[in-house]
């Protein structure tokens, strides 16, 4: 009898978080055929447009504390973890309040405005982004503490209410845009809820906060905001481009196009997830070998990798754009939708040298050059962007901005992590190559031998 092949092994931290991103990923792809099929096209655009807007707020938070939470928490005693967690309550705290304050001001303007985008954002931003603040900490905390599993199961909740909310509501014929809005935030206020009283987010060690913490995690922080902030506007800038030039129906469509990205960022963010806590416990150690090893590995991998998933993800991908997007979007809208997703698939393979090059800027306290890296990328695409799409009317000339900003974001973070790392690029791509090919010969290995052993 053929000895099954026991699942176990799998079970490990990367294949978790790279579940809990998968899970995320399909309800993800549930909620925008959704939105594509019971909105309007003028409607979803407008929906991507707020949700740029969210996404912006909910960076400012995550850059200043995410990375932050991680490096000051991960592997260090119990008293300290406490410490880090109070200090970093605090200060999002106080984050969020500037940004409630800012959109309180907000309001005073909508007497005076016709423009239904604006005073949506005006309307849902704020309570959007307080709605997720004890859930980001929970992540955070999760993460720092390797407790994946508990990270995939918090996910699922988090994602799945949501889609069950909006389907309730198509079979109550009640979708609307301003219905979305209003239950979004009420399933991220209960995924919060559910973090505070499942005794997750560490909000309980907010008195065990210092003077002295506080202020080693704000100028910590200070250059990861700035960076991740930079890093969401330049995802945002595209929407805003297109929606300016082109309008929200244009937004709708690129958007269309965007949303099979995610087949290649969930395995990106993912192992990001991973080796950001891999990379901050050895730098912490002070095993630097250990650290280049991580980030070569990593980038090395997921370059080889990345290859011949894009071609697969490029056929399942238009194909499931032409269902996704449904009769609303026939003909030129699906073509311009489907040609795009192409281009950016081929560009994606360079992401991973990319992404990783910032986040060993970050671990190794390199954070103001990391900063600087995005604003040179932000620079290059936003010009490149306004011209190109001005120039052709399409949704293309974001395409061409993106390519240009890559790749001056390759070459300025390996100038500048080569003044503390031995490496270079065609040695990150030898490295992904000799590890993926060991790591596929130990799985045939395996595999050949369940099959064999009685």
């Amino acid at each position: 009898m053929i000895r099954q092949l026991k699942l176990s092994r799998y079970y490990n931290k990367h294949m978790l978080v790279l579940s809990g991103n998968g899970v995320q990923m399909v309800v993800g792809f549930a909620t925008s055929f959704v939105l594509f099929h019971y909105l309007s096209m003028e409607a979803a655009g407008m929906w991507y447009f707020i949700q740029t807007f969210v996404a912006i707020c909910e960076s400012a938070r995550y850059g200043f504390f995410a990375t932050a939470t991680v490096k000051f928490y991960a592997g260090t005693e119990h008293e300290r973890a406490r410490t880090v967690l109070g200090s970093v309550w605090f200060l999002a705290l106080a984050m969020t309040a500037i940004i409630l304050g800012l959109n309180a001001l907000g309001t005073l303007y909508l007497p005076y405005t016709t423009n239904v985008e604006l005073i949506l954002c005006i309307k849902w931003v704020g309570i959007t982004y307080l709605s997720s603040l004890p859930a980001d900490v929970v992540f955070w905390r999760l993460q720092a503490d390797e407790r994946y599993g508990a990270m995939f199961l918090y996910r699922m909740v988090n994602s799945l209410s949501t889609i069950i909310v909006f389907i309730a509501l198509i079979c109550l014929h009640k979708f609307t845009l301003e219905n979305a809005l209003i239950f979004n935030f009420l399933t991220n206020s209960l995924c919060s809820v559910i973090g505070i009283l499942g005794n997750l987010s560490g909000i309980r060690y907010f008195g065990n906060r210092t003077r002295e913490c506080i202020k080693e995690i704000f100028h910590f922080g200070k250059f990861t905001f700035g960076t991740t902030m930079l890093s969401t506007t330049l995802a945002s800038s595209d929407t805003w481009i297109i929606n300016a030039l082109l309008g929200p129906a244009a937004v709708a469509v690129y958007n269309l196009a965007m949303r099979f990205m995610g087949l290649i960022d969930m395995p990106l963010r993912s192992f990001v997830t991973t080796g950001m806590s891999e990379m901050a416990i050895q730098h912490n150690a002070g095993n630097k070998h250990q650290v280049v090893y991580i980030f070569k590995k990593y980038a090395g991998m997921l370059t080889m990798a990345f290859i011949p998933f894009a071609a697969v993800a490029f056929v399942g991908g238009s194909f499931a754009i032409k269902i996704m997007g449904g009769h609303n979007y026939d003909g030129g809208p699906i073509l311009a939708a489907i040609n795009a997703y192409g281009l950016m698939l081929i560009l994606s393979i360079f992401y991973p040298i990319d992404r990783f090059n910032g986040l060993a800027l970050d671990i190794i306290h390199r954070t103001k050059t990391n900063f600087y890296k995005v604003v040179l990328m932000l620079a290059v695409k936003i010009a490149a962007g306004l011209i190109f799409t001005f120039t052709l009317r399409n949704i293309f000339g974001v395409v061409i901005g993106n390519y240009l900003m890559t790749l001056a974001g390759i070459l300025y973070g390996y100038y500048e992590l080569r003044k503390n790392f031995d490496y270079t690029i065609p040695g990150i791509l030898s490295a992904g190559y000799t590890e993926m090919k060991t790591f596929l010969k130990k799985e045939i290995k395996v595999l050949s031998r369940s099959k064999k052993d009685p």
